[in-house]
């Protein structure tokens, strides 16, 4: 059973910045999502190795890495500059494909909540 728990979430004024991180062993297509309270779950950016894809909204100020160690990864999503607007639950999910569709991704994380105050 693949688990996948985020970490880095919080409370951060606006103009700064979080580092969100999920270890996800094993996993080759690793994407991070996020959900605003009434929204949909929202694609922001996914990593596999050599290749990374970012929602055209999220261009700019998010940045996803990942880093290997011997049969671990930790796929890393940094937010700079964050607005009230970036306020919502990240989650860390993974699938067999790079996609930008919650739908295709098997497992994810619980979740990691970021507030950002005006």
């Amino acid at each position: 059973q693949v688990q996948l728990v985020e970490s880095g979430g919080g409370l951060v004024q606006a103009g700064g910045s979080l580092r969100l991180s999920c270890p996800a062993s094993g996993r080759t297509f690793v994407g991070w999502f996020r959900q605003a309270p009434g929204k949909e779950r929202e694609f922001v950016a996914n990593w596999s190795r050599g290749s990374t894809l970012y929602a055209e909204s999220m261009k700019g100020r998010f940045t996803i890495s990942a880093k290997l160690a011997k049969n671990t990864v930790t796929v890393n999503l940094q937010i700079n500059n964050l607005i009230p607007e970036d306020t919502a639950v990240y989650y860390c999910a993974a699938a067999q494909s790079m996609s930008v569709v919650a739908t295709d991704y098997n497992y994810w994380g619980p979740g990691t909540q970021v507030t950002v105050s005006s």
